[in-house]
């Protein structure tokens, strides 16, 4: 993946989703079993637009801010506390800050992740 050559943070940003989509399903095309892209990194607010490719995952792993899930194209199956929530294109799903989770897809998906992180504040 190429390094980001645009702006992640200013008053107003604009997203050509479905381009933004063509390019990582190329990516995934390409070899790769998944792909995450930062949108927008503006204080605590993170959008990451993340591709996988058929059988990929991604391991358990926490995010300390809360979470959604947001499925743009294909499936994916999200484990969370023990449990699986399939989630189809259109679905989404919210998770607070804390929750181990994982994702797989067995035929591929698409998502938009949206991430309140917890700032970092000097002393």
């Amino acid at each position: 993946m190429t390094p980001v050559q645009r702006a992640l943070a200013r008053e107003v940003l604009e997203f050509d989703l479905p381009g933004e989509m063509s390019r990582l399903g190329t990516e995934l095309a390409a070899g790769h079993t998944r792909i995450a892209r930062t949108l927008v990194k503006e204080g605590p607010l993170r959008l990451t637009l993340i591709g996988i490719s058929a059988g990929g995952q991604m391991h358990e792993h926490v995010s300390e801010g809360p979470i959604t899930i947001h499925v743009l194209e294909g499936s994916i199956v999200l484990h969370v506390s023990g449990a699986e929530h399939a989630l189809a294109t259109g679905e989404l799903m919210a998770l607070e800050g804390g929750v181990r989770h994982a994702v797989r897809s067995g035929p591929g998906g698409i998502f938009l992740l949206t991430l309140v992180a917890k700032e970092h504040r000097e002393a």
